[in-house]
């Protein structure tokens, strides 16, 4: 059984999220497909990581993994930093009540109008050219604001491994490493308030020896930089890139290796050389991803020249990336379930599951084990649809509804402290 699935408690026959079992919450929702969040799952995900991490490094949730705004604001209490990837998700985060002075904005090709609500909000910029500095010079004397601004690296390494790669060699992302001194030695002359920098190499990795390398590499990378900072360096954002297991050969991060190794560094070489900055790890998947679920019914059960096909409601309309159609070169299954027959199943058999569109793209579950009473009306879960799930999905693909979201389970949040 995967990891992930053995997470989810079951009740009878039924799979339970955030306690309740799978029919009711079903009815609850009020239609199928649907996504639910499990506020436990996160709540002891973050709880995980500040243990590992330690005093020294804070969180800053990435809000494009999943930016349903009860989920947000629900891990906006557990975090120091947001992170926003536009002014839509900007919104989201000030709705949440995180300070302005808390939340960043990164991206390429920001549009000046999007610049103009981050200068206005009080955020911090993450620049990514000399353009989008000048820009935000402008914005800043019309505005009467003085804007707050980190300057995003391009590092001279890539990270192996990851499932995205966002540094090292040409990107799109940042400014290279190699020209940053330099313009760290202009931006003296900006009316700009410099207060920081950030280093994103990667993201969805599983090893942990190679992220160690790379956060080794990305402490080397910003000490060398503060050098060249206008004034005192007050953030540092030193990326993210953990991963989760989705499929049966994936092996679940060491986390506790990780951490503990950057919090290690934290204490040993950043903190005493850069005593005035805060310290942060980004990310998004890693806080949310096996939080959440993709439910879908089954409308039909057909056999087609010995295959058994099990067609539900939804698809990748919702759930893009489990039918492989989101960056992965080779299609593996999503952890799956019926989650109606969770009890015992009197026998297995083998079935295709498949979406309700006219595409033979749109596939579940190719080949997976069922309970071999599996029929219409039972529940089909997918696991590991806690990030990156339906705002990463072609909604309006052939005019299907749109999933659904809830977050569930009880609130199990401690006080957290922004200042």
């Amino acid at each position: 059984m995967h990891s992930t699935i053995a997470r989810f408690a079951t009740t009878g026959e039924q799979l339970t999220i955030g306690g309740v079992g799978l029919r009711r919450l079903a009815a609850q929702v009020g239609s199928t497909p649907f996504f639910a969040y499990d506020r436990s799952a996160i709540t002891e995900r973050i709880s995980l990581l500040h243990r590992h991490l330690g005093p020294l490094i804070g969180l800053s949730y990435a809000i494009k993994a999943n930016p349903m705004p009860a989920v947000v604001q629900y891990v906006a209490g557990q975090v120091e930093h947001l992170d926003v990837a536009s002014s839509g998700e900007l919104k989201v985060a000030l709705d949440a009540g995180m300070p302005a002075t808390r939340v960043s904005f990164a991206g390429p090709g920001k549009r000046p109008s999007e610049l103009r609500c981050a200068v206005a909000a009080g955020i911090t910029v993450e620049v990514e050219s000399s353009l989008e500095a000048e820009r935000l010079v402008a914005i800043g004397a019309e505005l009467g604001v003085r804007p707050r601004v980190a300057v995003r690296v391009n590092p001279d390494f890539a990270v192996r491994g990851s499932g995205m790669r966002m540094g090292g060699g040409p990107q799109q992302f940042g400014m290279d490493a190699e020209l940053v001194p330099a313009f760290l030695a202009d931006l003296a002359a900006y009316d700009l308030e410099f207060v920081g920098l950030h280093v994103f190499s990667g993201s969805q990795n599983l090893h942990a020896e190679i992220l160690m390398e790379s956060q080794d590499r990305t402490v080397d990378l910003v000490l060398r930089l503060a050098d060249s900072a206008p004034s005192e360096v007050r953030q540092v954002n030193l990326g993210g890139g953990f991963g989760i297991p989705y499929h049966d050969r994936d092996r679940p991060l060491d986390i506790e290796t990780v951490g503990d190794h950057l919090r290690t560094l934290a204490e040993d070489r950043l903190s005493p050389a850069l005593p005035g900055a805060e310290l942060s790890l980004e990310l998004g998947r890693f806080l949310v991803g096996e939080a959440g679920v993709y439910v879908t019914e089954i409308i039909d059960r057909k056999v087609s020249r010995g295959r058994t096909y099990l067609v539900v409601d939804g698809g990748l309309h919702h759930q893009l990336a489990a039918t492989g159609n989101l960056g992965a070169a080779i299609r593996r299954n999503y952890p799956l379930v019926v989650g109606t027959r969770m009890g015992p199943t009197g026998g297995e058999m083998t079935a295709t599951v498949v979406g309700c569109l006219c595409t033979p793209l749109d596939l579940l579950g190719d080949n997976v084990q069922v309970p071999s009473s599996t029929d219409v009306g039972d529940l089909v879960v997918i696991f590991q649809a806690g990030a990156y799930g339906r705002t990463a999905s072609p909604a309006d693909f052939l005019g299907h509804p749109p999933a659904l979201e809830v977050l569930v389970g009880p609130d199990q949040r401690k006080a957290h402290n922004h200042d």
